[in-house]
């Protein structure tokens, strides 16, 4: 993700020079250098020293090591520190770096391709042209949602952070269903895939909602009538509905871990 991001803002025009990469692995920092031109690095404290603002993209298990190394840099009170950790809130984050500029995110996969959803919220300590920098972070790999409140961070994890294996798993199931009814695995993918492109660029790009956008396609009576009538009367939206509920209780579980 981190790679993704740096990519994201050498694309809007940031100098690669002037973004430094820590990696404690030499082939890693090598890659880095070589396949983007930035600066790399395998001290964390001397990288953000130099700094203004800090991501922490790490694995939230080692977030309290990567901490007490970025701590070293001495003073970070003039800093904006933007945390992807999941699960780690905001009153973890202030315990382990102090009363700083901090903003939570929660990205989601498809970023690495710069089509990112992601729910921002920033903290007290944060200024008005800290939280304006974290979104154009954030908007350098997608799209970014600021949230009032932390804790809609959970619901934002049910609707981006894990929506794309929700779509996932729909194409799968209609790749299944398409071979059994008779069309080739190579044609039903492509047709399916082609099929969810064109349907989220629809979604996506044009002024009508997407019921609406439903609608149009279903004619009275018609063969999308029947399979719109068959998810309904089989409790489709209720299963979206469940889906997504324990998907954020679970993230609510998660960051009281």
């Amino acid at each position: 993700m981190a790679t993704a991001i740096a990519r994201g803002l050498i694309a809007n025009g940031t100098d690669p020079s002037v973004i430094t990469m820590v990696d404690p692995n030499l082939d890693q920092r090598t890659l880095l250098q070589d396949t983007l031109g930035v600066t790399v690095s395998e001290d964390a404290a001397s990288a953000c020293k130099e700094a203004s603002t800090i991501l922490l993209a790490v694995k939230p298990q080692v977030v309290e090591a990567v901490a007490e190394q970025i701590k070293l840099a001495g003073d970070l009170s003039d800093k904006l520190l933007i945390s992807i950790a999941a699960g780690i809130t905001l009153e973890a984050l202030e315990h382990l770096f102090g009363a700083i500029a901090i903003a939570r995110a929660m990205p989601n996969t498809p970023a690495l391709l710069g089509l990112g959803a992601t729910g921002l919220f920033v903290n007290a300590y944060t200024t008005t042209a800290q939280q304006a920098e974290a979104e154009g972070f954030i908007e350098a790999f997608g799209i970014c949602v600021t949230v009032e409140r932390e804790e809609l961070l959970d619901a934002v994890t049910a609707v981006s952070g894990s929506g794309p294996a929700f779509y996932f798993l729909m194409i799968e199931e209609m790749i299944k269903a398409g071979i059994k009814l008779g069309l080739s695995p190579n044609d039903v993918r492509n047709l399916t895939l082609q099929t969810a492109l064109g349907a989220a660029t629809m979604a996506a790009q044009g002024d009508v909602e997407p019921d609406e956008l439903r609608q149009r396609v279903t004619s009275p009576n018609g063969t999308t009538h029947a399979a719109i009538t068959a998810m309904q009367e089989n409790g489709y939206g209720e299963i979206i509905e469940k889906a997504m509920i324990a998907c954020r209780d679970r993230a609510i579980q998660l960051g009281k871990v």
